[in-house]
């Protein structure tokens, strides 16, 4: 696997741990050479996550919808920032650029996210 894609909240959460389970996330990929792919915010899990990859030298590539770049501060660091038009085509580009998914914390967009992508993988196999 080259790139995993990870959905995560774009706040901190409400344990510490959460935090630190994304940078030893991020640094967990590093040591296996995998590239990011995640929602592009500069805040949150997502900017945990984001600043530990690429402190180690790891490719990061962000997707955000135009609608949130200034609401969820996008990442100025990012290896690439893939900027759509809507949250659908967000989640299209994401599993596009992606090998795998992992999530972490976050709210009801993660959740909506993780459900999404694993519907799908179970609609592909029906087929």
């Amino acid at each position: 696997m080259q790139n995993i894609c990870v959905y995560c909240g774009s706040s901190d959460g409400a344990r510490p741990e959460y935090r630190q389970g994304a940078a030893a996330l991020g640094r967990a990929m590093l040591e296996k050479g995998i590239d990011l792919v995640y929602g592009g915010a500069s805040v949150g899990l997502m900017g945990t996550l984001a600043d530990t990859v690429l402190k180690g030298g790891g490719r990061v590539t962000g997707v955000i919808p135009e609608a949130l770049l200034n609401r969820e501060i996008s990442h100025p660091g990012l290896t690439e920032l893939v900027v759509v038009d809507s949250m659908h085509e967000r989640k299209s580009m994401m599993a596009d650029l992606s090998d795998g998914f992992i999530a972490l914390p976050g709210g009801i967009g993660t959740m909506e996210e993780l459900f999404e992508i694993v519907t799908n993988s179970i609609e592909k196999y029906r087929d």
